[in-house]
């Protein structure tokens, strides 16, 4: 019975040999692919940094004034100001259609929704409210029209 004991005994311990042998290079083999990881990591953080430092370098506003005025007779570019902005209230809302009207078999999902909300009144001074369009002053003077008449009239559902 003793032969036995001792057969078995050995059996188990090369048997926990071989296992411990696998775990131990697939530990090596993952702590390996680990650093490769952490290496390109660590490349890849490295061009980040290089790409960000080139796009500031780019986007210098200094260097961007310059491109601007070289290509002004191509691109009319113009600083905004703070008179090509308009209220919510001049924009000019879609309306429901009606059911029997164009539109009817549109689904309601993709019909345009009336606002639920009176819009804020337009501002009392300033170029957009005294005037019924929105312009840049330049060479090229582009224009738009802004309808005002949707800031008066309130929409109700």
């Amino acid at each position: 019975m003793r032969p036995l004991l001792y057969v078995l005994s050995a059996m188990v311990v090369i048997g926990l040999a071989f296992w411990a042998y696998r775990q131990n290079y697939a530990t090596q083999q993952a702590i390996k692919q680990v650093a490769r990881l952490q290496n390109e990591i660590g490349t890849l953080r490295d061009d980040l940094a290089m790409q960000q430092a080139e796009w500031a370098y780019e986007n210098r506003p200094s260097r961007l004034r310059e491109l601007v005025m070289l290509n002004f007779d191509r691109l009319p570019l113009m600083p905004m100001t703070p008179e090509q902005f308009g209220a919510i209230g001049q924009v000019a809302m879609p309306s429901a259609a009606p059911a029997d009207g164009p539109g009817a078999d549109t689904p309601t999902a993709m019909r345009p929704l009336k606002p639920s909300v009176a819009p804020p009144a337009a501002p009392k001074s300033g170029a957009i409210a005294d005037s019924a369009t929105a312009s840049l002053s330049g060479p090229g003077k582009i224009t738009h029209p802004v309808d005002t008449s949707a800031s008066t009239k309130r929409q109700t559902p």
